[in-house]
């Protein structure tokens, strides 16, 4: 059963009882992301869903830390491009000490001068850590090409200059306009009690209403291209297409586009691509959402002698897919794929915490797993044809990255 409850301050409830789970999966969702940082101020939501295990008010961050561990728990956290997330899943006896240590880290971080300067040193070693790593780096590239003069073309983790210039005023500042109730979901799911709920509605009572926030404005697609060299066996590429906004009904159809394109060890790319030529071992496609946009990105990494050729293939599987679409047995086979997918990882506590938060937050229609389902089945190949003639007929964006050393 699915409850909803909003509080007079304007901070948002969900809760799903699953009276035959042991867990308790807890979240607490911020309607703030990397797409609402000033430019000079980039990586500063990532930079306070880091500091808040760093110590409150009362607990310091070994404290934080072993209190989870004393129950068996798992805590962890996210930023995105539009949200944040710190949750926690815990055996169902222990929920409401996990919520209670989990309100603490939300509403009463210290940001110790102390361990903010150690914590921008840890980041700047992740920023370094990622772009050392080809393979990731370059979908941040597609990003900066793709949504230019844009807050999308941010990098979630911000750069090294501008994290190690985030002061703690930056962080209180930030937090003040937006951590406020109106911005803020608490979605819980699993063996919850009605206590808990009770805590969860008298700890979020304490934040404030926030004012007005205007929004960054529209995101539109721009084909560009970007050219990056560094040392590298591989060159490595992303090609980007236009996508979906989070609110557009026909994520489903493009759900199951995408995986026939190169979701999957069945799909064209990676059957085309890998299996029958042997030109790469990572090539594959995916879909982000946002608020008022999206991206439909295809990956590989490949021998420099080889990009040309592999870029050939993977042009001509898409001309082909905006020609002549996907098949019927494609698509039925798809469907049955995406909805096992679907019910199977749903079965997790964390997972249903998840899927409800995030439609909470960002104010989609609340849908069970039986009404995706039900999405998927009335997908027509008609629909994923149409979509695929609309998004893949567009000159691509593309990022690539060339070895320096050869």
């Amino acid at each position: 059963m699915v409850v909803k409850d909003k509080l007079a301050n304007g901070a948002r409830i969900i809760t799903e009882t699953l009276p035959e789970s042991r867990s308790v999966s807890i979240g607490i969702w911020i309607l703030a992301g990397s797409r609402n940082e000033a430019f000079e101020k980039q990586g500063i939501s990532h930079l306070i869903e880091h500091m808040m295990f760093k110590g409150t008010e009362k607990r310091t961050a070994k404290q934080i830390a072993e209190a989870f561990d004393s129950i068996g728990g798992d805590v962890n956290a996210f930023t995105s491009k539009e949200y944040t997330c710190i949750f926690a899943t815990v055996l169902d006896e222990h929920a409401g000490y996990a919520w209670e240590v989990l309100a603490d880290m939300f509403l009463h971080s210290a940001f110790a001068e102390e361990e903010l300067e150690r914590e921008k040193k840890v980041i700047a070693e992740e920023i370094d850590m990622i772009e050392d790593t080809p393979d990731d780096v370059i979908h941040d590239y597609l990003h900066e090409s793709t949504f230019k003069n844009h807050p999308l073309e941010q990098s979630i983790l911000g750069t090294k200059d501008s994290v190690l210039h985030i002061s703690r005023e930056d962080l209180l500042a930030y937090r003040e306009q937006y951590y406020t109730a109106e911005r803020v979901v608490v979605s819980v799911a699993g063996n919850l009690s009605t206590s808990l709920s009770k805590n969860i509605s008298d700890s979020l009572s304490e934040l404030k209403k926030g004012s007005a926030i205007e929004g960054s404005f529209y995101s539109t697609f721009h084909p560009a291209n970007t050219k990056v060299e560094k040392p590298s066996h591989q060159s490595h590429f992303c090609l980007g297409y236009p996508g979906l906004s989070i609110k557009d009904e026909r994520l489903y159809s493009l759900s199951i586009l995408e995986n026939v394109l190169g979701g999957s060890m069945s799909s064209r790319l990676f059957q085309q691509v890998r299996e029958e030529r042997g030109l790469a071992y990572s090539i594959f496609s995916y879909h982000s959402t946002f608020i008022d946009n999206g991206l439909t990105v295809i990956y590989g990494g490949t021998n420099p002698d080889q990009l040309d050729e592999m870029e050939d293939i993977i042009q001509s599987i898409v001309f082909d897919l905006t020609k002549t679409g996907i098949t019927e047995r494609e698509m039925l086979q798809t469907k049955e794929q995406i909805k096992g997918q679907l019910i199977l990882g749903l079965e997790h506590t964390s997972s249903r915490m998840q899927k409800n938060g995030r439609m909470e937050l960002l104010d989609l229609p609340y849908q069970t797993p039986e009404d995706m389902v039900q999405k998927i089945e009335q997908v027509s190949l008609t629909d994923i044809n149409l979509l695929a003639e609309h998004l893949l007929n567009n000159e691509p964006s593309r990022a690539l990255i060339q070895p320096s050393n050869v």
